[in-house]
């Protein structure tokens, strides 16, 4: 287990000096004390530990780093941030012991993704955790993209019609990983599909489309965007629907980053007539929203203070409403807000309570359909 600061990434000199003098004098010092905030009467601690349950460099951890001296600005007495790597188990080490460690006195934060959450709503052995253990303080979702082999067809509907025309491999990391939902969705309108797994990434699952090994492919907003577009630019592969993103009500709507592309639900709806219902709508409805809305996860413990919980609840609907911060945000969240306070709370109880009919549900369907057990 290491322990780094954080870099601030602002554009602003003048905040790069503040943000680097303030870390400088927590990571010297070693301060621990809390600063009084009188205004709102709470204390804020003078660090704050967020411990991030993956290697330095990889999505979370740049997303924390990205995050961190925002926070740090706008909470009362701006405290300083250490970034806490805890890699393991796929990010379940990390949680397990932040479950375990973690202080009730707002100075331990924890980072979940998709990966985190996915073992706890399947029941994984390993899994010492429990989100209704947790209070989450903000959310950042994603988008993701289905796309075929333009030998499919040239266009989404010839493409999608010849899918349903032949079994079709997909490369995948896990069965059981972001790309579940995506399996479900495929399966309710009736592709036979192939999931080959062992992928170390989705960047993989991409290559392995370019190479032809595979007719379909799926990739989140932002590898769309940079690696796949340019595909589509050229020809060498069609786009076919996307998940979509939940509104505030609960509704899967079009995803701002691809705005002419319908959702699966409207491609579903299309295809047979009527809305998609059901169990496997339910399951793909909660794996679609915990791995996408909920896509990374700033989680404190329960017992936190009510008033620190709203502090840095405040703060992050300060910044967020900033131009500043949407023009640096796009660059690493795409076109998509970040959530903040009761609706994060409202998705992510409904994402999380999968209830036995349902996990029986689908620990039958990933055997059925594609050998695999949860």
């Amino acid at each position: 287990m290491s322990i780094h600061k954080t870099t601030p990434s602002r554009t602003s000199l003048a905040r790069l000096k503040k943000a680097a003098a303030l870390g400088l004098a927590i990571a010297g010092l070693g301060l621990t004390a809390t600063a009084s905030v009188q205004a709102q009467d709470v204390e804020v601690p003078g660090t704050i530990k967020w411990t991030i349950p993956f290697g330095v460099g990889g999505g979370t951890d740049v997303w924390a780093r990205f995050f961190a001296p925002w926070f740090s600005e706008h909470i009362p007495s701006q405290p300083g941030f250490m970034i806490d790597n805890v890699p393991g188990g796929g990010s379940i080490n990390g949680a397990n012991i932040f479950a375990m460690r973690a202080k009730s006195d707002g100075s331990d934060w924890l980072g979940t993704s998709a990966s985190t959450q996915y073992p706890a709503m399947l029941g994984d052995r390993r899994v010492r955790y429990d989100y209704a253990d947790w209070t989450p303080i903000l959310a950042t979702p994603t988008g993701g993209v289905v796309y075929a082999q333009p030998s499919l067809g040239g266009d989404p509907e010839s493409a999608l019609a010849g899918l349903l025309e032949q079994s079709v491999k997909l490369a995948v990391q896990s069965h059981t990983g972001l790309e579940l939902p995506v399996l479900i969705a495929l399966d309710m309108l009736g592709v036979e599909v192939q999931a080959v797994s062992g992928m170390r990434g989705r960047g993989e699952g991409r290559l392995a489309f370019e190479r032809g090994e595979a007719e379909i492919d799926f990739q989140t907003t932002s590898a769309y965007l940079s690696s796949v577009a340019p595909l589509v630019e050229s020809g060498r592969a069609v786009p076919l629907f996307s998940l979509g993103v939940l509104n505030d009500e609960g509704q899967i709507v079009r995803d701002p980053a691809f705005p002419d592309l319908p959702t699966f639900s409207e491609v579903y709806e299309n295809l047979n007539g009527e809305a998609p219902s059901a169990t496997a709508n339910e399951a793909f409805r909660k794996f679609f929203a915990s791995g996408f809305t909920l896509q990374k996860l700033i989680m404190v413990p329960k017992d936190t203070p009510e008033a620190l919980v709203e502090t840095y609840r405040e703060a992050a609907l300060e910044f967020v409403d900033t131009e500043e911060f949407k023009q640096e945000a796009d660059a690493h969240l795409g076109p998509y807000t970040p959530i903040v306070g009761d609706i994060v709370q409202q998705h992510l109880e409904d994402a999380m309570s999968l209830d036995d009919d349902l996990r029986e549900w689908l620990a039958d369907w990933l055997e059925t359909k594609h050998g695999a057990r949860i």
